[in-house]
């Protein structure tokens, strides 16, 4: 039986100067769904991070003030406290295989080389748990890579991984009614219309965290 998220885990770094990275698309979509909840994060040192609850949703959320491949300890610490299991918890967190624009969810699997989930399965001692992929795209070389995530996207790049927050942000409802799989299809799915092609009132650019 699928159950509705508890806990929703947004990744990045800490700090002003990885805020606007692209390893931070996690912090991006937590931030902008504290907003749709109408709730304020504030920090709890025994949670090592950001934490705000949506009392009306009933649901947690997490941004661990650690480095991205500690992020484990955060997200242990909540759910044992909370008494959340693996499975009502969403990983929210950027993507290189995936181009800007697009989103994929998912339960379980691998890591892909990504330190943020590779911690927390650590700590969890499982995979199983939920996980929505922002991508960011790839630079092309791998030697690269941690160049690259440490670098904000460029212009038109961030337009696209708006946009993708934006239809995960439309994936709440869906969520909220442990309707995993429309919500699988539905994020899945690649958007047919591009962000430049939206009416000006329709990009929302993301906030950044101070």
């Amino acid at each position: 039986m699928q159950v509705k998220p508890r806990l929703i885990v947004g990744l990045g770094n800490p700090g002003a100067e990885y805020a606007e990275t692209r390893h931070n698309a996690g912090f991006w979509f937590c931030e902008r769904l504290s907003d749709k909840f109408g709730v304020e994060f504030s920090n709890e040192s025994r949670f090592h991070g950001r934490v705000a609850h949506a009392r009306d949703a009933r649901v947690w959320m997490l941004m661990p003030q650690v480095f991205m491949n500690r992020s484990g300890m955060a997200v242990g610490a909540l759910a044992r406290f909370h008494r959340i299991e693996p499975a009502e918890i969403l990983v929210v967190h950027d993507e290189l295989d995936i181009p800007p624009g697009q989103l994929r969810l998912k339960y379980g699997g691998g890591v892909g080389g990504h330190n943020g989930l590779k911690d927390i399965s650590a700590h969890l001692g499982t995979p199983e748990y939920w996980r929505l992929r922002i991508g960011i795209g790839h630079p092309g070389d791998r030697g690269e890579v941690v160049n690259y995530v440490l670098k904000p996207p460029r212009r038109e790049e961030q337009l696209e991984i708006d946009h993708a927050i934006d239809r995960a942000l439309m994936l709440w409802p869906l969520l909220e009614r442990a309707e995993w799989n429309a919500a699988m299809k539905q994020a899945n799915t690649k958007p047919a219309v591009k962000p430049a092609a939206l009416p000006a009132a329709l990009k929302i650019s993301k906030e950044t965290s101070a």
